[in-house]
């Protein structure tokens, strides 16, 4: 497969004609990004039914950092389909979950211990949550603006955007604080501020927070992402998540890092919280852990994942054998591969900030690694955001042969989740396609 390759203007024929299953047969709270069917995929290339072949920036929202259906990875998942597909972890236990457990305890840095397996990122929030609140004997639970840590009723409570996960879908659960998370380019709601004011200005808050209106008697845990991914792919200044560890352990709360999308290579470590010299009392992950199939998980220190009694975690499907057999070959392909992330992301940054000079419209760029995003406005002065132009630019690429998906609380950030096992010349091409639509809708508005 190799491309961008478009025969006809996307979406074709017959991708119009499966679609009109989703409006009959499928709810209509599942969103669809691209109006295209997906009939094949390998490494960084997406072919559509209609036979256009795109360069895809988008990964599955992130799953696929050792891209599309990986040869050892696929081989992996056939030998163990052959074997063994499931008996559930709890009642019949299995060499594929023990492997990773044992793989997950090696790929993290010294005092996160063990591990339990699930489906999503979300189950695995919502078991980091219990996990907490049993050891420390406290319900109440932090969290930050801009986050995303699911879409169940206590993920959806501690996420930081209304519409469209929260809109209308319930009360939030009680006992969760929405804190400022330091977003230098929009700080504590306002204009572009220095990282380190803002850093300053976020934790003096925080600390006024927490002595008038947040009980640390009453509070279980702080849940951050140490890059938030939903949010826009904000970077912290360097001290911020330094500084909440020191705030759990004074107040005897948990640290808990979800690294669902930033984790796996995403930003050029394994673990997005290695750049910040943190490591936190508990960690979520999922996404590209299996190359694609349902796997998540919570690791922590051996003391706090002990604590829970017998039968108070599990799940039926969770660890399945084949998804952890896919695991542990997707793994050794994003360790392989992680020197290539470092390049591609700084191939990525400079040619955004080369684009940021060039085109008015694009008001941020930033990132961490190949976790690479720009933030989009019609006006650098007033930062107004361009959510109706980021639109334009999606779609536009899309046409041109490029899967492109936005992100933000303004829904005026375009991110980039290449899968990390990119050539440079893959990533160049998507690149010039990404830049071509971006001057053309700047001209128009400017």
């Amino acid at each position: 497969m190799y491309g961008p390759n478009i025969k006809v203007k996307p979406p074709g024929s017959k991708s119009k004609e499966l679609m009109k299953l989703k409006e009959k047969y499928v709810a209509k709270g599942v969103s669809v990004t691209h109006p295209i069917v997906v009939d094949r995929a390998h490494g960084v290339y997406v072919q559509d039914v209609d036979g256009n072949v795109y360069i895809d920036f988008a990964g599955g929202i992130g799953v696929l950092n050792a891209g599309h259906t990986p040869v050892e990875v696929v081989e992996a998942i056939k030998e163990q389909s052959e074997k063994l597909l499931h008996t559930c972890f709890m009642v019949l236990a299995y060499e594929p979950y023990l492997r990773l457990a044992e793989k997950m305890y090696e790929i993290t840095p010294e005092g996160l211990d063990k591990t339990v397996f699930f489906n999503s990122g979300a189950e695995a929030v919502e078991n980091a949550i219990k996990i907490a609140i049993y050891y420390t004997g406290k319900q109440g639970i932090i969290t930050f603006d801009n986050a995303f840590h699911g879409r169940t009723r206590a993920t959806m409570s501690l996420t930081g955007k209304n519409k469209p996960y929260k809109y209308k879908l319930g009360m939030p659960i009680p006992g969760v604080w929405q804190l400022p998370y330091p977003y230098p380019y929009r700080c504590m709601g306002g204009k572009k501020t220095d990282p380190e004011v803002c850093l300053q200005r976020t934790l003096e808050y925080i600390d006024y927070k927490l002595k008038t209106h947040i009980s640390p008697d009453e509070t279980a845990a702080i849940i951050v992402e140490p890059v938030q991914g939903e949010g826009g792919f904000i970077v912290p200044p360097k001290g911020f998540l330094p500084e909440l560890k020191k705030i759990a352990e004074e107040n005897d709360m948990l640290l808990i890092i979800d690294e669902i999308q930033s984790g796996f290579g995403r930003t050029g470590k394994m673990w997005a919280f290695e750049h910040f010299n943190t490591v936190p009392h508990l960690m979520t992950f999922a996404k590209s852990i299996a190359a694609g199939l349902p796997l998540s998980g919570v690791i922590g220190r051996a003391d706090i994942m002990d604590s829970v009694h017998p039968g108070g975690l599990g799940g039926t499907y969770g660890g399945n054998p084949v998804a952890c057999a896919a695991a542990l070959k997707s793994i050794d392909i994003i360790k392989r591969n992680l020197d290539n992330a470092i390049k591609i992301g700084e191939l990525m940054y400079k040619r955004l900030l080369d684009m940021q000079e060039e085109y008015k419209i694009i008001g941020d760029v930033r990132g961490l690694g190949p976790m690479v995003a720009m933030e989009l406005v019609k006006d650098r002065e007033t930062q107004e955001p361009a959510a109706e132009e980021t639109k334009k630019i999606i779609h536009r690429a899309l046409e041109k042969g490029l899967i492109v998906i936005k992100a933000g609380i303004f829904n005026n950030v375009i991110r980039i989740l290449v899968p990390i096992i990119a050539p440079a010349d893959v990533v160049e091409k998507g690149l010039d396609i990404l830049e071509e639509v971006v001057r053309e809708v700047d001209r128009e508005i400017h």
